[in-house]
């Protein structure tokens, strides 16, 4: 019997959409939480349809949602019908945490707010996500995960030298969201446990992206130094990225002790400095001797040799490269499905970025079809055959 996981017995209540809401409730499902995902039947989590695979998308299976939805059940209410209120209540009931990312007051407005449902289950911890927070002047903005980069400034410090803002590749601020939500919803979960009392979480996508940018806001608060894009470039010659005689490869020798372990190993005891300010000064020099050296062997040559001699240094690699590299094996940071319901064929999906000792995160179930459990969690809530039967045909569910 494998050991429990930390939030066995812990059920949630996911009414999100897109990336980063979800996330944060996937993480808890993996953690061993009954996630149960709550979709509008006619206008469900438009991720759904999001990925390369059309097929997929027309089933309502797109890889961004198969992303991050398995070990959910799902379930679709029509929250703006009393009947899909009422069933919404008797479940609030049941659970431990509610994560929605709807506009700042949009469920409070359908009676479903967090003083509405408080009063129902004292217990309840209540998450929203939302662009910029619940209040303040741009409370009632909103935003993707595209827009909180170029809002918060992080595009701005992102980029080739000399060159304009530029976007992450991914959409790191909604799973940054995510990761930081599923910190918040097992820290109010701690408290609960001291206190006995549930309470709202305030989860805004631009304090996060402040929180990603911290020693930048830090710097330039206390300097006035904006972090201007600087591409490849890391403020040092042995800590940046150089062409090889086949590739890219990106150096690491940051600190005094690694940048003389660099020069010694390529027999240039010469270069070697005492101070961060000896290497400024033969900045260009360092420059000259790094990068015709580099030229000399492949990426993958100097990446071993350089970590076979603890200096920090990677191969630039294609996410095709890295999702094949046995080291993946030994993390269990990702679960290959061979198949799932509506879905055209095997894929991978991320687990967790940690792991422990006991009780560590699982994949038990694929991703659901959209209304796939909407019967059996109505059964558990006591409603009757007859019942679910007049809820789906007056479209409730």
């Amino acid at each position: 019997m494998s050991d429990p996981r930390p939030f066995d017995g812990i059920r949630v209540i996911d009414i999100t959409h897109v990336l980063a809401g979800p996330f944060a409730a996937y993480q808890l499902a993996v953690h061993g939480a009954d996630v149960i995902k709550v979709e509008n039947p006619r206008d469900p989590d438009m991720v759904r349809i999001l990925g390369s695979d059309a097929d997929d998308n027309a089933r309502r299976m797109g890889s961004a949602f198969l992303t991050q939805a398995s070990n959910k059940r799902a379930i679709t209410l029509d929250l703006k019908r009393p009947e899909g209120q009422a069933a919404l209540k008797r479940l609030v009931a049941t659970a431990d945490v509610l994560v929605e990312n709807f506009r700042p007051g949009a469920l409070a407005a359908l009676g479903l707010g967090y003083d509405d449902l408080a009063a129902i289950n004292p217990r309840l911890i209540y998450a929203s996500f939302s662009a910029f927070g619940q209040d303040g002047p741009r409370g009632n903005y909103t935003a993707y995960d595209h827009v909180i980069q170029a809002t918060s400034g992080i595009m701005a410090t992102t980029g080739e030298i000399g060159g304009g803002p530029m976007k992450f590749g991914s959409p790191v601020i909604d799973y940054a969201t995510g990761t930081t939500g599923a910190f918040a919803l097992a820290t109010a979960l701690f408290q609960r446990e001291r206190t006995g009392k549930g309470q709202r979480i305030d989860m805004a996508m631009m304090d996060v992206a402040l929180v990603m940018m911290a020693s930048h806001v830090t710097d330039f608060t206390r300097t006035g130094h904006h972090p201007e894009p600087h591409g490849h470039w890391q403020g040092v010659a042995t800590g940046s990225c150089w062409p090889t005689a086949d590739g890219l490869l990106m150096l690491g020798a940051m600190n005094i002790a690694q940048q003389r372990r660099f020069w010694l190993a390529l027999g240039r005891e010469d270069m070697v400095k005492t101070t961060h300010a000896e290497r400024k000064a033969d900045e260009a020099n360092e420059k000259r001797v790094v990068s015709e050296t580099l030229m000399t062997r492949s990426a993958d040559e100097w990446e071993v040799f350089f970590q076979t001699r603890h200096i920090p240094a990677g191969r630039v690699r294609r996410l095709e490269e890295t999702l094949v590299d046995s080291h993946l094996d030994h993390r269990a940071v990702l679960h290959s499905h061979a198949a799932a319901p509506d879905v055209g064929g095997a894929f991978t999906v991320p687990v967790a970025a940690f792991k422990l000792a006991h009780g560590s995160a699982r994949i038990d179930s694929p991703p659901p079809v959209l209304g796939q459990n909407t019967d059996e969690v109505l059964r558990e809530l006591g409603y009757a055959e007859a019942e679910i039967a007049e809820l789906r045909a007056g479209g409730v569910i």
